[in-house]
């Protein structure tokens, strides 16, 4: 615990110190560098307060697909497939109006795809996808990454780690949290672990792997044009893709 106590405060020391600059005086300093300590034993409650407020703020802030949308009608088949319970979290899904290449999944089961990425995407390459990001979720990646989201939130902004966090935070706020929550970046180990939770997902569902398998090409082409993708990560999405045919092969 102590070990803890001490990597965070070096962690959040940097962002701390640049507060000095703008003022901020050291009492606040001080409270805000237990907020963010505090932000990482935050309960699952508080975890999924967050994710419900951020993700309705993502909401707000974007263009939502019709319901009788040609993307909310394949969406709604993929989530069929899928099923709309995660360990006992029910699963929203909506689809986003943008170009823009992306998907993911909060800690309260907020499940989030990019019309960008329907476009170049199959029903089935979606399906693995979107199992990918559900994996975060049963896995405790999202919940972690709610928690390191609002421990960045709290010491730049010296607000409270106690109950009742989300009523606490601006629009403002809150929009910040969810794009730091979206953009985190997960380990090697986390990534592999997801990507083994979509195959045994699909599997368990009766959905075809092949889609898994293709989606990770069509990241590896994107990989080769441009310096990150939705699933940038390593290894890489050609070696994340021979991984699952692996899986296939096996099962064979």
């Amino acid at each position: 615990m102590k070990n803890t106590k001490l990597a965070l405060a070096l962690t959040f020391g940097a962002v701390l110190l640049a507060g000095c600059k703008n003022g901020v005086n050291g009492d606040l300093i001080a409270s805000s560098g237990m907020s963010a300590y505090n932000a990482m034993t935050l309960s699952d409650a508080d975890v999924k307060s967050l994710s419900n407020s951020s993700c309705k703020q993502m909401d707000s802030e974007n263009q939502l697909a019709g319901a009788s949308s040609k993307y909310s009608k394949r969406l709604k088949k993929i989530a069929k497939a899928l099923g709309n319970n995660i360990d006992g979290t029910a699963v929203n899904y909506k689809v986003y109006m943008t170009r823009d290449i992306n998907a993911w999944a909060m800690a309260n089961g907020c499940v989030r795809v990019y019309s960008g990425l329907m476009d170049m995407m199959t029903d089935n390459e979606i399906e693995g996808v979107l199992g990918h990001e559900l994996g975060h979720v049963s896995l405790g990646h999202s919940r972690k990454a709610m928690q390191t989201a609002y421990a960045t939130l709290a010491a730049r902004d010296a607000v409270s780690a106690t109950s009742g966090v989300a009523a606490q935070l601006s629009q403002s706020q809150l929009g910040d949290l969810a794009e730091g929550v979206i953009n985190s970046a997960f380990s090697r180990s986390q990534e592999s672990d997801a990507d083994d939770f979509s195959y045994d997902l699909l599997k368990k569902r009766g959905i075809k792997r092949e889609g898994l398998v293709s989606a990770f090409d069509k990241f590896a082409t994107m990989d080769a044009g441009r310096a990150k993708s939705l699933m940038d990560s390593h290894p890489t999405s050609a070696d994340r893709a021979q991984h699952i045919r692996d899986r296939i092969a096996e099962d064979k």
